[in-house]
């Protein structure tokens, strides 16, 4: 399709507006972290870097920090077991109520993370609690986990559509056991799925704060603490530095989880017939 002139100028400005929209505020928050006044002014008279040697120097940002850390990781394992799972069992298999879980698998994503955050907090009061299980790092995992799984499950899912089960028929058919096949066929097309999934998890971890509120307790993740220190006046300007490490922190797993899921691994290449033949060959 040939497009005019001003089409072509119209579509641009549209893309440069809604780039604007999204991260002007985003520059804008960066900008501060480099502000030498504790108090906020624009535009900024005075430049300086000192507040991230004060960010560094807080115990409670360390802490908070290595809290989210934890957190996004075990929720990220989680998802990974769980949502790879589901994933299988949707694309390899035909069954009564395939359509229902995949809806459910779905459906905490969709869901406020209010009621999410409700919903968990009541199960662990009213459930977990009289088993020995209380508010901590463990519990922000399960809650964090909830909506992890549905990104490693579509990404999972989604390659797994795009590759045929031939392969996994013909590895069957030659001898291989369901291990082997998985090891040496199906996990190789899935693993830059996987880890996509993953960064996004855990990056999705990283920046939650709202189910974090109702199942965190007397812990504090990285958003947590930067909410709750937000309206000191005083402590602004390390609120700011921390933002923008956050902001780098976040880009960078999206980032390359964009750049993995460019990775089709459609089946039916060379690399496919080779992975066939690795299942069946005997182990050491």
């Amino acid at each position: 399709m040939v497009e005019s002139r001003l089409t072509r100028v119209l579509l641009r400005l549209g893309a440069g507006l809604t780039l604007a929209f999204v991260y002007v505020p985003l520059v804008v928050i960066a900008l501060y972290a480099f502000n030498e006044q504790v108090t906020q002014r624009w535009p900024i008279e005075d430049w300086s870097v000192k507040w991230f040697s004060e960010a560094y120097r807080d115990d409670g940002v360390r802490t908070a920090l290595w809290n989210s850390v934890v957190a996004g990781l075990g929720a990220t394992a989680i998802a990974l077991v769980l949502g790879t799972l589901a994933s299988l069992a949707i694309a390899r298999y035909r069954f009564f109520g395939r359509e229902a879980v995949t809806f459910a698998v779905i459906l905490p994503i969709a869901l406020p993370g209010i009621v999410t955050g409700l919903a968990l907090q009541a199960t662990i009061i009213d459930v977990l609690s009289p088993l020995g299980v209380q508010f901590g790092i463990a519990t922000i995992v399960i809650g964090h986990a909830t909506f992890c799984v549905v990104v490693v499950y579509n990404n999972a899912l989604a390659r797994l559509r795009r590759t045929a089960g031939s392969l996994d028929e013909a590895s069957a058919d030659l001898g291989a056991d369901s291990w082997q096949t998985f090891r040496h066929v199906t996990f190789p097309q899935l693993r830059t799925a996987l880890l996509a999934g993953g960064l996004l998890a855990f990056a999705l971890s990283f920046d939650e704060i709202i189910v974090t509120i109702f199942t965190s307790g007397a812990q504090q993740t990285l958003p947590i603490w930067m909410y709750a220190t937000l309206f000191r006046p005083g402590e602004l300007p390390v609120v700011n530095v921390v933002a923008l490490f956050v902001i780098v922190l976040s880009v960078l797993p999206v980032w390359l989880a964009l750049r993995l899921a460019g990775d089709t691994g459609v089946a039916g290449t060379r690399p496919g017939r080779s992975a066939v033949a690795a299942a069946v060959e005997p182990e050491p």
